[in-house]
Formats: C-alpha cells, sequence, structure tokens
C-alpha cells in the first residue's frame, strides 16, 4: 500500500511540474486581434508586429510602438510619439502560453506590480 501511494504522489509531482508549451517566435510577426473589456464595452484591438516595430489600430487610429525583445517570449512595447506622458511609459508584454493562432499574455508598465492577462488571436 506504501508504494501504491509513494507511486502516486510521485506520478502526481511529475504531472505537476509540466510546463505550458510555448512556442513564442510564431508570434514575433503576423497581425492579430485583442478583445478587451473597457468601461463596461467590448472593444477590439487590431496591430501588426514585424518583429521590431507594432502597429495599432484602435477606434479609428493608429499608433506605432517599438518592439524590443527580452527573450522569445518577453518584450517591451514602447511608444513612437507619445501624445502624454502617461503614453510615454514603457509596457512589459510576457506570452504565457500558446497555441495554434492564439496566445496568452501579461502586461503591466515596467517596473509596476500590477498586471493584467489578455488573449490575442493571430489572423495572419
Amino acid at each position: 500500500m506504501k508504494r501504491i501511494l509513494l507511486l502516486f504522489f510521485c506520478l502526481l509531482l511529475t504531472i505537476s511540474c509540466q510546463q505550458e508549451e510555448r512556442d513564442c517566435l510564431n508570434f514575433h510577426t503576423g497581425t492579430f486581434e485583442f478583445e478587451t473589456l473597457l468601461d463596461g464595452e467590448l472593444v477590439k484591438t487590431t496591430f501588426i508586429r514585424d518583429g521590431k516595430i507594432e502597429i495599432d489600430y484602435f477606434r479609428g487610429k493608429t499608433d506605432t510602438s517599438s518592439v524590443r525583445w527580452i527573450n522569445d517570449c518577453e518584450y517591451i512595447v514602447q511608444k513612437l510619439h507619445p501624445k502624454s506622458m502617461v503614453e510615454e511609459k514603457a509596457i512589459h508584454m510576457k506570452i504565457l502560453s500558446t497555441d495554434k493562432n492564439t496566445y496568452t499574455f501579461e502586461y503591466g508598465l515596467v517596473g509596476a506590480t500590477n498586471k493584467e492577462r489578455g488573449t490575442a488571436k493571430k489572423i495572419k
């Protein structure tokens, strides 16, 4: 009986240590969509990323940001032409998991502890 329990706990430990698969390189370039709730309204952002530049399309406006990859799954986004002090702040993005054409990510201002999560879908 002790052997069965020991085997069960070893199996459980092995399964719980598996990390989610992340094929982050597949998401360095492409056209993506991201939906979120903003003031109670579901809004969609479309963005095109070519590895070093990201162009965002949101509510009829276009914004361009630089992209600096820290590693395959983390990068810093910095607006090239900020219109306010808030827009001057860089955002740290971290891809947590990937699937065929989607990835789940965590984001927040560089240095801040408050993080948000989202899911982006690659459409091209």
